[in-house]
């Protein structure tokens, strides 16, 4: 494990976390999940090796604190979405090596199963976080100097505002804007509330995985609570975090 973390603030005009128990109306936790802040930290960096079997990462990203700057603040939106969902990679990649034909997803079908649908969502305005993150390093990359190369890659890549795809708040319409904070730097305070959220998804994939490939999700569960706008996210190994293997979900 990396003895170094790092710091980012972020915003944006919109974000959506969306409960998974809120089937088809998105209705979004009042505070960033830990799967959608990691999904930030991914797109600054994020590298492994890729072969055969799918791509072996380097490390995956461990958050540590989620600190809300702004009091939370709903807005509805109606929206048209699509009903069907698009193909796996596998299926994708076949389709650009020309193995098969593609198949288009009609918005305007008169297949009930993909047609057009409007939903209605819940989403946060005017979103600020402080997002506190180290790295976890799989054991064969733990090598001191490894772990040092990926501090320092993600660290100039934040400064400079870099990332390999635009981070976003839960959906992808809602990018989120990024800055890399210095230790010890003066910033904005939490908001001063405290919420009990209750049980809060944490993650929708094993971090423990060796090999990342098409993989079934792998939801987990963790009970959150903010205090002074502080929310502390346990490490993914920790007994607090409720896992499918162990029969808690």
């Amino acid at each position: 494990m990396s003895k170094k973390n790092h710091t980012l603030e972020v915003w944006g005009d919109l974000a959506c976390f969306t409960r998974p128990e809120m089937k088809v109306e998105r209705f979004s936790y009042p505070v960033i999940t830990p799967s959608a802040a990691r999904g930030i930290f991914d797109a600054i960096y994020w590298e492994g090796i890729r072969d055969p079997h799918g791509m072996k990462p380097y490390f995956h990203w461990q958050i540590e604190r989620i600190e809300v700057l702004e009091m939370p603040r709903y807005l509805a939106l109606r929206r048209n979405e699509v009903k069907g969902i698009v193909p796996g990679t596998a299926k994708m990649n076949k389709w650009i090596r020309g193995e098969e034909t593609p198949e288009p997803l009609m918005a305007d079908s008169d297949d009930p199963t993909t047609g057009r649908t409007q939903r209605q969502t819940m989403a946060l305005k005017n979103v600020r976080y402080r997002l506190t993150a180290r790295i976890i390093p799989k054991p064969q990359f733990s090598a001191p100097e490894q772990i040092n190369k990926f501090d320092s890659m993600f660290e100039r890549r934040a400064k400079q505002g870099k990332c390999f795809q635009q981070p976003f708040f839960g959906c992808s319409e809602f990018p989120a804007f990024f800055e890399y904070v210095q230790p010890g730097e003066e910033r904005k305070k939490p908001a001063q509330f405290d919420q009990h959220i209750g049980w809060m998804l944490y993650d929708v994939f094993d971090l423990r995985r060796d090999v990342v490939r098409d993989d079934k999700p792998f939801i987990s569960l963790f009970d959150a609570t903010l205090v002074g706008g502080v929310l502390e996210v346990p490490a993914f190994d920790h007994e607090k975090v409720r896992k499918p293997e162990r029969g808690q979900l």
